[in-house]
């Protein structure tokens, strides 16, 4: 039915992992429902839903449960589950859309035309309309909006049907009883002959709730596709080296850790892996932001994803598909929305209440009305009806989600992924700002640092050889030399540098053994990683030493940062020369050199005694520790597997941009989402008084309760209007890498 992942490193700690896809979840709240419901199974040590996705995964331990069993809660609780298939829910949620989008054409043709029948019906109330032809009009509305009610309000009803049978209680449930009921009483009226009807009114709920619903619902399948997008970097099949040397093409999905890949020039590595033959350089830009190509020899780990650039190898499988990089970083984004921060928190708690305190006002609205009015039972049902529609808690349950979709949506097309929801509320927070130095404001693209000490003749020749080479120290060394002319013939080696013939006398690049060096000689700022070594013939070497560059936009956007009253310190691991000199060039004031981790979180702590909540921005394993600390923290996506793991978000690109572009969406969906709450609280302080007085018809409700919905979302999606301007003018005034703080 589904697959289930295990990892047993014992028989006390065997785990299950089971991913499914939950259908019929039509609000936030039914989020905590499901979560909670499940933790309460034995062994259960964690269940989390996307609501953007409603992908639901659930670990448990022991044997006390299966699979089925959860399945058969979730079925408890009136959602069916499906196994987890990205193609498939891709195909199913343009279906949903388009279902959505014809419920909605139905219903908005039905209201438009039982409203026009509606305004004829209420001017002939003053003119000359008999009953009979009043009468007429209402039967036309009915066959008009009995087939739309029942066609359109499919979605609400449905999902009210799951609840009711799970017994339980979501936002749909007064909204279908809303319609059911004002479709019903019309329906009465009309067979009395009586000279108002609502048929309009259930129509224009049905029309506006479902404009709300067709809009989160593409907010979400655009979270949806930004996930399943970064799929597309992965290899479709993958050459399998049998144990007797044949070779076979099998699907990425059938490697398992132990097979032997053959991975040609030019191909996509297919699996996270080792390589256990050959030599070549990786460009892993794609997948880690990386612009280094990476060499690779015997014994080295490679990713899902990467291009082969040089030479072809042979691979060992160390990771399947599921648990490779390329699959992590799809489930980092997935969990961007699922772990809700504390203004999600209350939106549920309220929703909780809501749905059950709806019913009970609408009852208390219903028993007053027959106690103490004289108007009958209809009036006291038609106010009734009135307060279930106005109090619908849709505003409420869009007031976090709808700013969080588009939030981290926006973040994303920025080349930004958020790893925890509640990060952006932290990140809001911040008032200090702590940095790494290597990595994190410099870009990883060296440049020649000992041009002066260097013969001309020696340079040119050089890069000669390094002009046939796409290594990032051949392509510096080739920038020094201005535009030299290719030697003939050159030969390179990956992973050991290249050589050609030079005026008769063989040339060398590259590393130290390559040019007949026992060690590298080391000094000063110089080490293996960051120089090449140039000998030709029988003279003696030349080293060419390169240094990293500070990221373009680094001084730009610290800059804006303290613009916007945010102090900047600077914490290195690096030599106290070194540090200073990137201090002085970025005005960071307060700094420290050979910083420990240890060190950097005691520096943390410190700040936090302080009453300071700091952002922390760093990429080494160093500084994995301080960021894990850190009130909230950014990584670049160049960053050690364990940073990127504590950080709460991770960049991509050379650019140090994100970073401010991080703060300020942070800051305005901060202020949306409060904007979201003040316009849910005060709509329902106004029209709920004046429901229960008996002051709002059924059509004025529907009215009222869809444009509470449509604000809320509306609202949020100003944090897209706002990205399209800032666009605009950055492509107007700016420089690519440079980024526009309007």
């Amino acid at each position: 039915m589904a697959e289930v992942s295990r990892d047993a490193a014992g028989p006390e700690a065997d785990t299950s992992c089971l991913h499914l896809v939950v259908e019929n979840m039509g609000c936030p709240s039914c989020i905590q429902k499901i979560e909670s419901a499940l933790r309460q199974l034995p062994g259960v040590t964690l269940a989390r839903v996307n609501f953007s996705t409603q992908r639901l995964q659930v670990e448990w331990a022991g044997g006390d449960i299966s699979a089925d069993d959860i399945i058969a809660k979730l079925a408890d609780l009136g959602h069916r589950a499906v196994p987890y298939d990205p193609a498939r829910m891709t195909d199913q949620s343009r279906e949903e859309s388009r279902a959505l989008l014809r419920a909605l054409a139905v219903a908005g043709f039905a209201a438009a035309n039982v409203m026009l029948l509606s305004v004829s019906v209420w001017a002939g109330l003053t003119s000359d309309m008999g009953p009979a032809t009043r009468g007429l009009f209402h039967w036309i509305s009915a066959l008009i909006a009995i087939p739309a009610v029942a066609y359109a309000g499919q979605p609400f009803f449905r999902s009210a049907a799951k609840a009711l049978q799970g017994r339980r209680l979501n936002m749909d449930v007064p909204i279908s009883l809303a319609v059911l009921l004002a479709t019903g009483l019309s329906l009465y009226r009309s067979v009395i002959g009586e000279p108002l009807v609502y048929f309009d009114a259930a129509l224009m709920l049905l029309f506006f709730l479902l404009i709300g619903r067709y809009l989160d619902r593409q907010a979400r399948r655009r979270a949806q596709a930004a996930g399943l997008n970064l799929l597309a970097l992965r290899a479709v099949s993958a050459e399998v080296i049998e144990p007797s040397g044949r070779r076979r093409h099998v699907p990425v999905e059938a490697l398992r850790p132990g097979m032997r890949l053959a991975v040609a020039c030019g191909d996509r590595v297919p699996a996270d892996s080792l390589v256990v033959a050959g030599r070549s350089a990786l460009d892993a830009s794609l997948v880690t932001g990386e612009t280094l190509p990476q060499n690779v020899g015997p014994g080295d780990r490679v990713f899902a994803g990467t291009l082969n650039n040089a030479a072809p190898l042979e691979l060992e499988v160390t990771a399947r598909e599921a648990d490779s990089l390329l699959a992590e970083i799809v489930r980092l984004m997935e969990a961007a929305e699922s772990r809700r921060g504390r203004y999600v928190g209350l939106a549920e708690r309220a929703a909780r209440i809501y749905a059950p305190g709806v019913h009970l006002l609408a009852l208390a609205t219903f028993a007053g009305w027959m106690l103490f009015g004289d108007l009958g039972w209809e009036v006291a049902l038609m106010n009734a009806v009135a307060v279930l529609i106005i109090t619908c808690p849709c505003a409420l349950g869009l007031a976090v989600p709808a700013v969080q979709v588009v939030a981290i949506g926006r973040l994303l097309r920025r080349g930004v992924l958020t790893k925890a929801g509640d990060a952006l509320e932290r990140l809001a927070e911040v008032d200090r700002i702590v940095l790494d130095k290597t990595g994190t404001l410099t870009r990883g693209v060296p440049r020649l640092a000992n041009a002066d000490e260097i013969a001309p003749e020696d340079l040119a020749a050089a890069a000669s050889l390094a002009a046939v080479s796409r290594h990032p120290l051949s392509r510096a060394l080739v920038a020094a030399a201005g535009a030299p002319v290719a030697a003939v013939g050159v030969e390179e080696r990956p992973g050991e540098g290249l050589r050609a013939k030079i005026d008769g006398q063989e040339a060398r690049l590259g590393s130290p053994a390559w040019c007949g060096l026992a060690a590298a000689p080391e000094s000063g700022e110089t080490s293996p990683s960051a120089a090449f070594w140039f000998r030709r013939g029988a003279a003696p070497a030349v080293c060419f030493r390169f240094n990293d560059e500070l990221r373009p936009d680094a001084a730009a956007t610290l800059a804006a940062l303290r613009r916007l009253g945010l102090p900047l310190e600077l914490l290195s691991g690096d030599r106290e020369a070194v540090v200073a000199t990137v201090a002085g060039r970025l005005k960071i004031d307060r700094y420290a050199a050979a910083q420990r981790p240890d060190e950097k979180i005691a520096r943390l702590e410190t700040l936090r005694r302080q009453g300071h909540r700091v952002l922390m921005v760093g990429d080494g394993l160093n500084d994995a520790p301080a960021l894990a600390a850190a009130h909230v923290s950014i990584s670049p996506s160049s960053a050690a597997d364990i940073s990127q793991t504590a950080a709460d978000f991770v960049f991509q690109g050379e650019s140090l941009a994100p970073l401010l572009d991080s703060y300020r969406v942070a800051c305005q969906a901060r202020r949306l989402i409060l904007q979201n709450f003040g316009l849910a609280a005060a709509y329902n302080l106004v029209s709920l008084p004046l429901a229960m007085a008996g002051f709002v018809t059924p059509l004025g409700a529907a009215l009222a309760m869809s444009t509470s919905s449509l604000v809320v979302t509306l609202n949020a999606l100003r944090l897209r209007q706002r990205e399209k301007r800032n666009r605009a003018a950055e492509d107007k005034e700016a420089p690519l890498w440079k980024p526009s703080y309007t």
